[in-house]
């Protein structure tokens, strides 16, 4: 068991412990046999100017910008719902689209996705109070998973189903097409380039043609498998290698809860040493977007692949006897927890980090000292208020060599400590957006997606709400 260091690497401003998992007694040795599969026609399910595969935060972004391009979109989804770990993951609470100023700077799709959701879906510090650097007014919303550093920031917790009716409205305004229960399984690959995947259902394994691919798996599954160069190290110190599968408790009383963490802090850390004691893997509660409502992140095991069948396994089973061991303890022992109940646990395991795309752009930790990209695509806040915020460049959407994908989200080319704060919501919601505007351009000109005009492709950001930096090239242009 450890935490995270306080380097200029890692998660600054949220820190969470991390468990080391025993992976000894799940993972099995290669058989080394093989079977050979047949060769077959697999049957064309439809063609399209723009396929998204994986229908998370990055591919919805993607999806709505290519449909409202004029692109004719397919948005790919294995689960039945949108919004991949924000959703179906219970990964409700939406990090920083705020900088250390209080400047909302993750804008366009992530504004007005956010913006239709109801009052009451929603909790978070209004408007007026990001930014605010009051010791009381901090204190109260640090509790509340929305100020960090003494800062207050734009991070709403928000309702889950909401999100994933309001993405799947979004979708479908924009005129893409959604297949749900649909697992992108390969590429198609045509003279080296991408022209479309195939996928896995209930009628069989189907093709789909497209003029141009999103990657949107969050793992990289599509690019990797079509042999694009990637990274899959780690930093040690971060929770951004870590898995687990999150879970609500109902039947709380968070203020009360709070309110106890706040004003006894010696029997609050009592509390949560009892519980390491008991099952080593504990986890505080974190507030949701209901007062009676707990959110469970965590605990976060580390030493486990994301790629890896058995691993995944390994957690689920460790995550739901987790699930039910906590809500043992909380209601024996913390305020608020008495009458609580298992409520859900997430239908999506969390994964925070399998592979990163090499791509011919890259943000690296050197890039958080103010620099803009040329090639700008949205600008993410820093992780701590000595960073300036930080530029993120359309090519790392791009692979080195691969032709007729894209890939934004979590799997997006950077190092690890960028990846601690890259792979946020906010910030797939961002590169989807990108990637979305960029593959309709490729497909209505025939060109790669590496051939995309920047200055095409910032205006049309622009055009769409997106904030970029006053050095970007459209602006010079």
């Amino acid at each position: 068991m450890g935490t995270n260091s306080e380097t200029d690497g890692g998660r600054l401003f949220f820190r969470s412990e991390t468990f080391a998992g025993d992976t000894r007694r799940h993972r099995r040795p290669p058989t080394g046999e093989t079977v050979t599969e047949a060769a077959r026609g697999i049957p064309v399910h439809a063609n399209c100017d723009v396929l998204v595969v994986g229908g998370g935060p990055a591919g919805v972004a993607a999806a709505v910008a290519a449909g409202r391009q004029g692109a004719r979109t397919i948005l790919l989804e294995r689960y039945n719902h949108l919004g991949g770990l924000s959703t179906g993951g219970l990964v409700v609470w939406i990090d920083r689209m705020t900088d250390w100023s209080g400047r909302k700077v993750i804008r366009g799709f992530a504004e007005e996705f956010l913006d239709r959701l109801p009052r009451e879906a929603v909790a978070g510090p209004p408007p007026a109070a990001w930014g605010s650097r009051d010791a009381a007014t901090a204190a109260w919303w640090q509790l509340r998973t929305a100020a960090f550093h003494g800062v207050v920031t734009h991070s709403p917790t928000c309702d889950p189903e909401v999100m994933k009716l309001a993405a799947m409205e979004m979708v479908l305004e924009s005129g893409a097409e959604i297949l749900f229960h649909a697992w992108g399984a390969e590429p198609i690959l045509e003279s080296g380039a991408v022209r479309g995947a195939f996928f896995e259902s209930k009628q069989g394994r189907r093709a789909i043609r497209a003029a141009c691919v999103v990657d949107a798996t969050g793992d990289g599954d599509l690019f990797a498998r079509a042999g694009a160069a990637y990274d899959a190290d780690i930093d040690e110190a971060d929770i951004h290698h870590c898995m687990n599968t999150s879970w609500l408790f109902g039947g709380v009383n968070m203020p009360a809860y709070q309110r106890w963490r706040a004003e006894e802090p010696e029997a609050f850390g009592a509390f949560m040493q009892r519980g390491r004691e008991r099952f080593r893997y504990f986890e505080r509660a974190f507030a949701s977007w209901r007062e009676d409502v707990a959110l469970f992140l965590g605990p976060r095991l580390s030493g486990y692949s994301a790629v890896d069948v058995d691993d995944l396994t390994a957690v689920e089973i460790q995550s739901h006897r987790l699930m039910a061991q906590h809500l043992d303890h909380y209601r024996s022992e913390a305020p608020g927890f008495q009458n609580a109940w298992m409520m859900l646990s997430a239908p999506q395991i969390g994964i925070r980090h399998a592979r990163r795309l090499r791509g011919i752009g890259s943000v690296l930790r050197s890039d958080w000292d103010g620099r803009v990209r040329t090639d700008e695509i949205g600008v993410s806040p820093s992780l701590a208020p000595k960073f300036a915020n930080v530029s993120v460049p359309y090519g790392a959407l791009v692979p080195e060599t691969l032709d007729g994908l894209l890939a934004p989200g979590r799997h997006l080319s950077c190092d690890t400590n960028s990846h601690s704060f890259l792979r946020e919501i906010p910030q797939c919601w961002l590169t989807g957006q990108a990637a979305g505007v960029a593959a309709a351009i490729a497909a209505n000109r025939g060109i790669a997606p590496r051939a995309v005009p920047i200055g095409e492709l910032q205006a049309g950001l622009r055009k769409g709400g997106v904030h970029l930096s006053d050095g970007s090239a459209v602006k010079a242009a």
